[in-house]
């Protein structure tokens, strides 16, 4: 499957979870909007730069960040696209986004989808496709040619084919180790993590992400994200002092409390960051500067992905978002930079 096609299947995917939501909010908003003691009515201004203490929230232009470490400039989530991006002169990336699975043996590696099929040789060399990176070791893993499908703006596919130790080391399967200690060596990120796994697989990943951040002392430079509520409500109750961007729910909700200017209990910030996308889905209009000072009223950083139109990048840099997530953070950054 094809990135646009991978992008289209993500953004129907979160129409159809924003759709039920919806319904659940509007009952919600009634209560809210009747119960006093959990909110006041409040306005939309900017709040001043001293009052906005968190780390991921900017003061003059949004942070570029490279998803899925570049996608369409160099393999996703693969050393060589970190290579590009850190080494190449004409630009620069602020914050390096990607995507953790676990392996059998409990290694976390850079993977965004749920199998192994799009991006990799998987079907080729195990003889199956549809395989998880939890069914497989990570010396198995290192087998794969993870740049496989990559495919270049002009239609090629320059790494297809290659196998054995024709692969580079930098496009076989990475560690989340070897990738923090490549960008701590080399410059000074911040990063945005998505843990994939659900249940019991994205508790022990949580568990692993949270032991090698504290290890590397990076803590406070990564908001940690995912779709699945309860890898959410573990991290919250074991990992407090773990950065998050908020849940599918929580965006509902602080959507619906920006637009009618209620402030909810500070106890509903347990957030950092709305990691969102601008699409309106026909009900949620997200990419708003309204939402943006709403957020940072209330000291939340507001990153958008992924926006891959240089217009859709001035915009929302003009309206004050904190970061824009790219496949192309070249384009990004020259748009931004100008």
């Amino acid at each position: 499957m094809s990135k646009n096609k991978k992008n289209k299947k993500e953004k129907k995917l979160f129409k159809r979870i924003i759709k039920v939501f919806a319904v659940v909010v509007a009952v919600l908003l009634v209560t809210v909007l009747g119960a006093s003691a959990l909110c006041r009515a409040s306005g939309g201004k900017v709040p001043e730069k001293s009052e906005m203490t968190n780390p991921f929230i900017t003061t003059d232009k949004a942070l570029v960040s490279a998803h899925r470490s570049g996608a369409d400039i160099a393999p996703e989530n693969t050393m060589m696209a970190f290579e590009y991006c850190v080494e190449n002169k004409s630009f620069n990336v602020d914050t390096f986004e990607f995507d953790l699975h676990i392996t059998k043996d409990d290694k976390l590696i850079l993977l965004h989808d749920d199998t192994l099929d799009r991006t990799t040789n998987a079907p080729e060399e195990f003889g199956s496709e549809e395989v998880k990176p939890i069914t497989k070791t990570y010396e198995e893993l290192k087998a794969l040619n993870f740049g496989e499908n990559f495919e270049t703006s002009e239609g090629e596919y320059p790494y297809r084919g290659l196998r054995g130790e024709e692969i580079p080391e930098n496009l076989r399967v990475v560690l989340l180790e070897d990738v923090l200690d490549y960008l701590q060596n080399n410059g000074n990120f911040t990063y945005i993590i998505e843990i994939k796994d659900k249940g019991e697989a994205g508790f022990k990943a949580a568990d692993e992400l949270y032991r090698i951040l504290k290890e590397k002392n990076l803590l406070e430079k990564v908001v940690f994200g995912t779709f699945n509520g309860d890898v959410t409500k573990y991290v919250d109750e074991n990992y407090p002092d773990m950065l998050r961007s908020s849940s599918i729910f929580e965006v509902v909700v602080f959507y619906f409390a920006a637009a009618y200017s209620i402030d909810l209990n500070e106890d509903f910030y347990k957030f950092s960051a709305l990691q969102i996308p601008t699409n309106q889905y026909g009900i949620l209009m997200l990419g708003s500067e309204r939402v943006v000072n709403y957020a940072h009223r209330h000291n939340i950083a507001v990153q958008y992905w992924t926006i891959n139109e240089a217009e859709e990048v001035e915009r929302l840099n003009g309206i004050g978002a904190d970061c824009i997530m790219s496949d192309v953070p070249d384009m990004a950054y020259d748009v931004i930079n100008k």
